[in-house]
């Protein structure tokens, strides 16, 4: 078992992430296969996905999973909300049954570097202004702001958002004891809604979640 880390949110909300390690059976013993997934590798993270999904709750109905149009999975009638996301050999998934939920886990690499000119705002340049002198810090919280982006992102599920416009800091990253970042973030797309973005760093990724 590749359970790498587990976090109960409250009562009704749980996320975890799984390093990929098994073989496609493993999963297939649990998890039901889309036909048109056809790459062994991103088979094995479309199970890995899923079979969180059933740890996370085990009356998960896997068989009721569709796809939106704007690519998002979703269950007809909610019964729980849910969001996954891959990088590397790791899978994570969040579930809620009361709560709207995104989730996003990125591997920590300098490419972040050569694409933050697609996602920072200005307020986000500001904030890593601070670290310029700590290269790998820095590193680390850019990829932070762009794995919180895609959490948001697939949060709101409807597609066609600019990260740069729609999503931007509005205030100070706060630090917790446990290790997990704070990030308050004001999303405008349609409507102005604050949320609180959720962020923490491993080696050798990062994981972000939102849920309201």
């Amino acid at each position: 078992m590749a359970l790498f880390y587990q976090h109960n949110i409250n009562q009704h909300s749980r996320l975890a992430i799984w390093r990929i390690e098994e073989p496609e059976a493993f999963f297939l013993e649990k998890v039901p296969i889309k036909q048109d997934v056809t790459h062994p590798y991103k088979r094995l993270q479309h199970l890995a996905g899923r079979y969180l999904l059933r740890h996370l709750f085990a009356d998960f109905p896997l068989e009721e999973i569709q796809v939106a149009d704007t690519r998002k999975p979703f269950l007809p009638g909610e019964k729980y909300h849910f969001s996954i996301s891959h990088s590397g050999n790791y899978a994570a998934a969040i579930a809620s049954d009361t709560s709207r939920v995104g989730i996003d886990i990125e591997l920590i690499t300098p490419r972040i570097e050569h694409i933050s000119h697609k996602f920072l705002a200005q307020p986000e340049k500001d904030f890593l202004d601070a670290y310029s002198q700590f290269d790998l810090m820095r590193m680390q919280l850019t990829t932070v702001i762009w794995s919180a982006k895609e959490a948001l992102f697939k949060w709101y599920g409807n597609g066609k958002v600019d990260f740069r416009q729609h999503m931007q800091l509005r205030g100070a990253a706060r630090v917790h004891a446990n290790e997990w970042i704070q990030l308050p973030y004001i999303f405008r797309k349609e409507i102005n809604q604050e949320v609180d973005l959720h962020a923490k760093i491993f080696n050798p990724l990062v994981l972000a979640y939102v849920i309201t």
